[in-house]
Formats: C-alpha cells, structure tokens, sequence
C-alpha cells in the first residue's frame, strides 16, 4: 500500500529516508532549505570518518554499537546508489609527537577497558617506527609510536549526498529545493523530520556544536588512511579524499554562530597539519568550512514520534556519516510499526529493538 510522505531535511538523514521510501513505492515529497548540493547540511562539512573503535574512547556505547553496525552497512548502500563513490576501509592509524605520549597513554588505556579483548587480536596494535613507515610510507621515520586500529574507513562526504541526490531523481520523489517546510505545514499522511538544527522550534533540546574544517590539495604527501594526531588541546584528524585532498578538522565549540572560520581555528588545524609533515606546507587551501551539527543533552541520537503522523529523526551531534545507516534502519523499522499498529503496545515493541533507547514516544511534540 502506498502512503503519502513528507520527509523534511535533506541533508544525510533525510537523503536516506527518502530514498527508502520512495524505492519501497510510497508517496516521497523531499524538502529542504538548501539546494541539491546539500551545502546548507552538516554533512557538506564532516569528514565523513567511519572509525567506532578510535570514537569509543570519547563515545557513549550506544553510538559505537550503531557505529560497527553502520560501518558493515555502508557497502551494501553504496552498491545500491548509480554512481561509484569513494570509500575505503585501510583502518584508522593514531599518531603523537614525543612530548604528547602521556595522551597516547590515556588513549590507550582508555582502548583497553573499554574492548580489551580486541587488544592484539585484529582490533588494535601498538606500532613501532618501522611499522608505521610500512603502512604510510609518505611519514617514514617522522613517528617512533603509534597505534593502528584495523579495518576502519571513511567515504567521500560530498560525493555520497550527489549519488543520494541522483538516486532519488531516478524514483517518483518530488525533490523541493530551497524550500523552508515546517512540520505543521506540510501536507502528507506522515511527516518524517530530518531537519538537524532546523528542527528547533518543535524540539528545544536541540543544540548546535560548530565544527571548522580545512581543505586542502597537497601533491607532495600521499596518505592512505585516516590519521588521528593526539594533542592535549586540539587533537586533530586528516582524512585524506580522492584526487590528493585532505580534510582537516577537530574544533567542537558550543555555540550556534556560522560566520567564518577564526583565525586562531585556523593557524591550530594548519600548524597541527604541518607538524605531521612540513610538504603540507605547500599545500593548497582550497576552503576552510563551518557548520553546526544537530546534538541532544546527552550527545545521543533519538528517533522521536509524537503518536500521530509526527516522527523526528535528530542528535546525530558529530556522528552523521558512522551511525547513518544503523539510524536509517531504526527510523524505517519505527515506520512500519507505526502504519502496520499505530501506538498498540508501543513500550513493548520499544524494548524489542536492538537499540530501545533511540525511540522516545512524546505526545507533546
């Protein structure tokens, strides 16, 4: 049966979702604020890093449980969409300059209570100088130390919300660009709210962590996997992209401002940059980007539904790209609940679910 949907939001969220939908033969009216590049999205901005175990140190369990489920998925989307998009599992390799190695020791034995069983058995390895060289050729004899932690990944950010964009072209989807859509406005059978911080007036526990991030074009270094750099005050991360790009960032400020990047954010991420090698120095800065990411009092996400035609998919904070698909999951299993059984023994259902904590049922939203 087909069902009339607005899915408000098309940043990474609300790409999926609709996606989903109208593939399974529903009615899909998409709207967003922005154009089709998503560039009015937090997604436009991230790094797009799919590295649970390096966020576990920092990260409530819940999101590492959907970070791994999300990191298997991640191919089996990808193979779906029209078009190849970059993304490559090489693992996560963690790095610190000699007067930093009591953050290394934090970071490590943070790694060994949270998983220890994964400690010397394909989770993470401690690496000496020669191992680094091995797997990064370009930092040879630049670390003595370091820590690898296997088979994590990262995709091209931008390059997955185009893909998205032409796969929902190619379905019954109406796509309403540059079109501010509230709730109380749109005219569907149900209403699915994948805003991020647009979503404030309808839910005021909603805040905005602005994240900057450097873009840069280096000819002279050539990384192939994410590298983590510990700092005690800003650890930072290089993720490289294709066509010899980085992105750069690390910055987390609790605050909902958007102008331009400062220059003390600047001359952190660029030094940080350059004390992995000096050849960055020549690189080219091709933007420097802010943008403020969705989060919730508790840094979790939540799939919230209001008991009629209202559900809200919010918080992803910093995790969009590694919770994304686990979150598309939950919200899509929450759907069909709802049109197959309404609220008829919801708290029940709730605690069935692999993660019962994502679903609030708020009849005041």
């Amino acid at each position: 049966m087909s069902v009339d949907f607005a899915v408000l939001g098309a940043g990474l969220m609300g790409r999926l979702v609709a996606l989903a939908l109208a593939r399974a033969g529903h009615s899909v009216d998409l709207y967003d604020r922005g154009g089709p590049e998503g560039e009015a999205s937090a997604a436009h901005v991230a790094a797009a890093m799919l590295a649970p175990l390096a966020e576990s140190v920092i990260s409530e369990p819940l999101v590492v449980r959907l970070g791994r489920v999300s990191l298997a998925r991640w191919p089996e989307l990808l193979r779906t969409l029209p078009e190849q998009v970059f993304f490559q599992q090489n693992g996560t390799l963690i790095l610190w300059h000699p007067q930093d190695r009591d953050q290394a020791a934090l970071f490590s034995a943070r790694l060994r209570r949270l998983d220890p069983a994964l400690a010397g058995q394909g989770g993470w390895s401690e690496l000496r100088g020669r191992e680094i060289d091995r797997l990064e050729p370009a930092l040879s004899q630049r670390f003595s130390r370091g820590l690898y932690l296997p088979g994590e990944g990262q995709l091209d950010n931008r390059g997955v919300l185009i893909a998205l964009r032409h796969a929902l072209e190619s379905t019954a989807a109406r796509l309403h660009w540059n079109t501010d859509m509230a709730p109380e406005r749109a005219r569907a059978d149900w209403i699915i709210d994948c805003r991020g911080l647009g979503a404030k007036p309808e839910w005021r526990a909603l805040r905005g962590v602005r994240g900057e991030v450097v873009r840069v074009c280096s000819k002279d270094v050539e990384l192939t996997r994410p590298i983590r750099l510990l700092h005690p005050r800003y650890p930072i991360y290089i993720a490289p992209k294709p066509g010899g790009v980085y992105v750069i960032g690390a910055t987390e400020l609790e605050t909902e401002d958007l102008s331009p990047a400062s220059v003390r954010s600047a001359l952190e991420l660029l030094s940080a940059l350059y004390s992995v090698h000096p050849a960055f120095g020549e690189a080219r800065i091709l933007e420097m980007s802010a943008q403020c990411r969705p989060a919730l009092p508790d840094n979790l996400p939540e799939i919230r539904w209001n008991g009629r035609r209202l559900i809200q998919v919010n918080g992803l904070y910093r995790h969009g790209f590694l919770i994304a698909p686990a979150m598309l999951d939950a919200a899509l299993a929450l759907i069909r609940r709802v049109l197959g059984h309404g609220a008829e023994a919801w708290e029940s259902w709730r605690e069935e679910q692999a993660w019962p904590s994502l679903y609030r049922l708020d009849e005041a939203a």
